[in-house]
């Protein structure tokens, strides 16, 4: 096979496609810089949930749709933007993504309100959607097989970057001023002209198959995944019961389970035209591909928001140096994911795919048994370079395996699918963990109130236990107030017993998280193991 002329997919299902004498190797630039931006921007908004919280005087709950709307809209549009790419080309769809994400990111760092930066998110989230599918399906069709393991390990390696770039970039603006946070969203500007202009110098036109678009499949999966997911997530703030109108948490919870069922069932009756054709998941490596996606990214979301507050809040770190220690994982994670699609080009990507899971378990667990208030800094850092060895050995042969099997009529919508599951795991892992935070800081803050409170005169051990139990854990503060009047070596004695017990509370509630991370993976692990060894390619 020339340089000059690539397939992909199934052999001889594709026509050839002219790069006009350039590498396929031309094609990746423009396309990880715009994965990168997507990447960067899953993690960069976490450094800045105190600074956020503070400057427009916003709850954790709301701070974190912030997060939420972005991975919400990422993977409800995903689906479409596949199909979307096989019909209009992959290139016209991956620019206009770019366009969208990087005027988005304007709109961000300009918001004066939470209510319109969550707005903000929103749109840009869409820009991701649109640009996604289309980086895998362009490497699925471009690159030949022997050679899309190693791009899928470059593509893989930008995650392991990004999670150095945003808590690192977002650190560094959140402490250069009361509105340094505004940067972590302009940055995106220069390196998004930058992804534009090679885009339309390297990406080639890409032959289109596509005439119908499913817009009746595009509302039920807006519809349902946005009312299970606010449900999730919002459910702690209206105490699990009435939220406006009709509606209550759970009637949208289980109205959302509906939608999407009805969903599924739309799609069985369009067969190829459908949104997400059903047809795809007959390929087994690509339906577990999905689960591993899912769990993987559930993961990354319900590690990195809690633990992110954690050392900001219970340690008194600054945004940068929480990030910082974050930072030898991801590097480690972006060493080894490239190293990782290599090794999937010459031995089964499933094999990879589990130690990497049962690695990034074991990271977690031990993280769980030493996790404390006064441990050090440097007690993170182990467990999160071997989080960052699993997350490298997860990407790459992930992606591979997801589009090995498919023909080339299905690459944009497989890795529409594809992405979009992932997102839909890292979304509903952002709720799960959020709820379950704030649920674990109810449970627990009344007995270590209870516990703090012995280190008080007996008259204010009653009130204390008292006040500390109706804190609201979402709002802004999350504090005790203490009245006028008390004096000044009491207040002392109570702001100390106050932390000593939202310390601990939180402590537990972190460790409750980390559990149940370590659950998600277990489930990751098996979907690997049960996949079809890969057929190495003689062509």
């Amino acid at each position: 096979m020339s340089s000059t002329t690539t397939t992909g997919g199934a052999p001889g299902a594709a026509p050839a496609i002219d790069l006009h004498g350039r590498s396929p190797w031309s094609v990746l630039p423009p396309l990880v810089l715009g994965f990168f931006m997507i990447m960067v921007d899953t993690t960069i908004v976490n450094v800045a949930v105190p600074s956020l919280q503070h400057h427009f005087d916003a709850g954790v709950t709301a701070v974190g749709w912030v997060n939420s709307a972005y991975l919400l809209s990422f993977a409800v549009l995903m689906l479409f933007a596949g199909r979307l790419g096989d019909r209009l080309g992959n290139r016209e769809v991956f620019v206009a993504g770019l366009v969208v994400f990087t005027l988005s990111s304007m709109w961000c760092g300009f918001a004066g309100s939470i209510g319109t930066l969550i707005v903000a998110r929103l749109v840009q989230g869409v820009g991701g959607a649109l640009m996604t599918p289309q980086t895998m399906a362009v490497i699925t069709r471009v690159f030949p097989p022997l050679k899309r393991g190693a791009a899928m390990g470059v593509w893989g390696a930008v995650a392991g970057v990004a999670t150095i770039a945003g808590p690192v970039l977002g650190g560094f603006f959140v402490e250069a001023g009361d509105s340094g946070w505004r940067w972590i969203f302009f940055v995106n500007v220069p390196i998004g002209v930058v992804a534009l202009l090679l885009s339309l110098r390297f990406i080639p036109h890409l032959p289109t198959r596509v005439a119908y678009f499913d817009w009746v499949g595009v509302v039920l999966s807006g519809i349902g995944f946005f009312a299970l997911i606010f449900g999730l997530q919002e459910g702690e703030s209206y105490h699990w019961g009435h939220v406006w109108g009709p509606f209550s948490v759970w009637s949208l919870i289980i109205g959302g389970v509906v939608v999407i069922g009805l969903f599924v069932w739309w799609q069985s009756r369009l067969g190829d035209r459908a949104l997400l054709p059903l047809r795809l998941f007959h390929v087994r490596n690509f339906s577990l591909a999905n689960v591993t996606g899912m769990a993987v990214t559930f993961s990354m979301i319900g590690i990195f928001f809690p633990l992110t507050i954690f050392l900001q809040s219970i340690m008194g770190l600054s945004p940068l140096h929480a990030a910082l220690v974050n930072l030898p994982g991801s590097l480690v994670s972006g060493i080894v994911a490239p190293f990782a699609g290599r090794l999937s080009d010459r031995i089964s990507g499933k094999w990879v795919v589990a130690t990497g899971f049962l690695v990034i378990g074991v990271a977690m667990g031990w993280l769980a048994l030493i996790l404390d208030p006064a441990m050090s800094v440097g007690a993170f850092i182990a467990p999160m370079c071997v989080f960052g060895l699993g997350t490298g050995l997860i990407f790459s042969p992930m992606a591979n395996l997801a589009t090995s099997g498919l023909d080339h009529s299905t690459a944009g919508a497989g890795a529409g699918a594809f992405n979009a599951n992932r997102q839909v795991g890292g979304v509903i892992g952002s709720a799960a963990i959020i709820a379950l935070l704030t649920a674990r800081l109810a449970s627990l803050m009344p007995t270590e109130a209870a516990k703090a409170s012995l280190s008080l005169p007996e008259e204010y051990r009653a009130p204390f236990v008292e006040a500390l139990s109706k804190v609201d854990l979402t709002a802004s503060s999350g504090g005790m107030t203490l009245p006028d009047g008390i004096p000044d070596s009491a207040r002392a004695a109570l702001e100390a017993a106050g932390n000593q017990a939202f310390h601990g509370a939180f402590q537990g509630a972190v460790q409750s998280t980390l559990l149940l991370v370590v659950g998600v993976l277990v489930v990751g692990c098996l979907s690997a193991l049960a996949m079809r060894r890969t057929v190495k390619h003689t062509h």
